[in-house]
């Protein structure tokens, strides 16, 4: 029921994927009345595949996360949450109040034992591929102890997307010891004594495009300004390369036979491809889909969904877990 969109985007995005993944079963929690029109509208749906859950609260995407705690127990969120908890579903998706979505999680899944709280991290494309940022703005305020269990729990999720011995390094000022706030060195001891862990020590923003690291940890405050901007970014420098192609005549011939091209890079770098990040820590696999997402977007935060339940992430980082934490 949450995001910019509302649940039109959501039921369009959920047939898609029922559609190109003849397994799945989605269900969808929120307000029938709302829920059974839009699906109506696409009559081919395989009904037996997508059912509905009736919950009758709606957290709007200003409320504070201790009065979604508090004062709605029928919440469409919550209840979502509580049929991953019973194991009713293997994964919960929402496009909702992220705060709000961060503390449900946590009361209603519980952390994995040795993590103090949970983090956001989702794939950054970089000049070799793929790099796993987090935190991406669950925790604005971490202690050096939050970095090191972050840095643990990406390099798992790493390791469970085919990343052989993960590079890890912490994002910083600079790369030589003496930079960085306090937090960001005391982090950096941690990592340096850390068993099994394959540590790289700082790295700059330039240095995680081109693709020096597979694991980047900082601080939600940090981690969600670059995120908002690297989507930014690269909105902007597709929107300058289509207006530059079409300036005149002579611009737009070589647009024409640029276009392949054009087509495949905005493709890479297009913000909706990349969504959702998921909750590390967690009993439980949850995914936060952009509010601003549109159906395409809510896709993608379906698959990120269904490769950590394919991967039995949760388990896996349990695992990972009492080898370098406990």
């Amino acid at each position: 029921m949450g995001g910019d969109f509302g649940p039109r985007s959501i039921v369009q995005a959920s047939i898609a994927c029922l559609s190109a993944t003849p397994s799945l079963h989605l269900t969808l929690v929120g307000q029938p009345s709302q829920l059974e029109p839009l699906i109506a509208s696409h009559p081919a749906v395989d009904r037996a595949r997508l059912t509905i859950t009736p919950a009758a609260e709606v957290i709007t995407m200003d409320e504070r996360p201790s009065q979604a705690l508090r004062g709605k127990p029928d919440s469409s969120m919550r209840v979502a949450l509580q049929l991953l908890r019973d194991g009713k579903v293997q994964a919960c998706v929402s496009a909702g109040n992220t705060g709000a979505l961060m503390a449900l999680s946590r009361y209603v899944l519980k952390t994995l034992p040795g993590i103090d709280r949970p983090a956001m991290v989702a794939a950054i494309p970089t000049q070799r591929g793929y790099c796993q940022l987090l935190d991406l703005g669950a925790n604005v305020d971490c202690s050096a102890e939050h970095l090191f269990q972050f840095a643990v729990m990406g390099a798992v999720a790493a390791e469970a997307l085919g990343v052989v011995r993960p590079r890890v390094a912490l994002l910083n000022v600079g790369t030589e010891d003496i930079k960085g706030n306090q937090q960001v060195k005391l982090a950096a001891n941690l990592l340096q004594q850390a068993r099994g862990l394959n540590y790289i020590g700082f790295i700059e923003g330039d240095g995680l495009y081109r693709g020096e690291a597979d694991v980047v940890v900082c601080d939600g405050f940090v981690g969600n300004i670059l995120l908002k901007s690297s989507e930014g970014l690269a909105t902007m420098i597709a929107a300058r390369i289509e207006t530059l192609f079409r300036r005149n005549l002579a611009s737009r011939l070589v647009g024409a036979l640029a276009l392949p091209l054009f087509k495949r890079l905005k493709a890479d770098l297009t913000p909706a491809r990349h969504n959702g990040a998921s909750f590390l820590g967690l009993q439980g696999i949850v995914i936060k889909s952009h509010g601003s997402a549109g159906a395409e977007g809510f896709q993608s935060a379906i698959a990120r969904a269904l490769i950590e339940i394919q991967e039995n992430l949760p388990e896996r980082l349990h695992g990972r877990l009492e080898d370098l934490l406990l």
